[in-house]
C-alpha cells in the first residue's frame, strides 16, 4: 500500500517577510506546532519531515526538545548549529546530522553565511524514552551507506539518481520517501520535489529517476 502526499498540500509555516519569524519558511509534512491535523500525526516513528528555508542571518533561537531523535539533511547552504551540550558546528550541503534529545537539550539553528539556506528536518520517536542527549555530524553521507537510528528502529538512505537510474525500495514494514529534488515514478505514481509516498508492503518496489533526482528513504521497523 502506498499513500502518496503532495508538495502543494503540505503546512505552511514561519514567516517569509519581516516579523517574529522573519526570513523563515517551512513546509510541514504532518501535523505540527498550531497545525493540528488528527489524521496526519505519524508515519511509524516518523512525526515530522519539515523543509525550512532560511535567508541570511534569519535563524531559530535556542528552543528545548526532548524525546525525540533529530536528523537534518542540507540540501543548499550552510547551517549554524550551538546545543546546551556544548557543541557548535557548521553543517554544509549534502552532511546528515543527528541530535539524540533523549531527556532533554537546547540548541539553536541558524543560517550565518550569505546564502540562502534550505535543509529537510526529520523527528523521530525513540523507542525508549531518557538518556543522555548525544550529537553526531556525518559529512558528505554517500549512498551506499545508510544511517542507521536504532534508538526509533529505523535506518535512512540517501538515493541520488541520474535520469533512467533505477533503485529498490527497501523491503520493510515500513518506508518514507521524501522527493528532495527531481521527479521520479514509485508503483505506477508521479511524484516530484516536496512529494512524499508512506508505504507499508514494500516488497518487489523500485524508483525510477524520470529526470535526476536526489530522494531520502527512511526504512522503518514499524509503520
Amino acid at each position: 500500500m502506498m499513500d502518496v502526499r503532495r508538495s502543494g498540500d503540505r503546512f505552511r509555516g514561519g514567516d517569509p517577510a519581516p516579523g517574529v519569524s522573519a526570513g523563515i519558511e517551512t513546509l510541514h509534512a504532518f501535523s505540527f506546532g498550531r497545525f493540528y491535523d488528527p489524521g496526519n500525526l505519524r508515519f511509524g516513528p516518523v512525526l515530522a519531515c519539515n523543509e525550512e528555508r532560511l535567508a541570511p542571518g534569519a535563524g531559530f533561537d535556542e528552543h528545548p526538545h526532548s524525546h525525540t531523535e533529530i536528523v537534518t539533511w542540507v540540501v543548499e547552504g550552510e547551517l549554524t548549529h550551538r546545543d546546551s551540550a556544548g557543541h557548535a558546528t557548521l553543517v554544509g550541503a549534502g552532511d546528515l546530522q543527528h541530535l539524540s534529545a533523549a531527556a532533554g537539550v537546547r540548541h539553536i539553528e541558524r543560517n550565518d553565511g550569505e546564502h540562502p539556506l534550505t535543509f529537510l528536518q526529520m523527528w523521530l520517536a525513540p523507542l525508549s524514552p531518557g538518556g543522555e542527549p548525544s550529537y553526531t555530524v556525518v559529512p558528505g553521507i554517500a549512498d551506499s551507506t545508510p544511517y542507521a537510528l536504532p534508538a526509533a528502529g529505523a535506518m535512512l538512505h540517501v538515493r541520488r539518481l541520474a535520469e533512467g537510474e533505477r533503485t529498490a525500495v527497501p523491503d520493510a514494514v515500513g518506508v518514507y520517501v521524501h522527493v528532495v529534488n527531481g521527479d521520479v515514478r514509485i508503483g505506477g505514481e508521479d511524484l516530484g520535489p516536496g512529494d512524499s509516498a508512506r508505504i507499508t508492503g514494500s516488497e518487489g518496489l523500485d524508483v525510477l529517476a524520470v529526470t535526476p533526482a536526489q530522494l531520502l528513504l527512511w526504512e522503518l521497523g514499524a509503520a
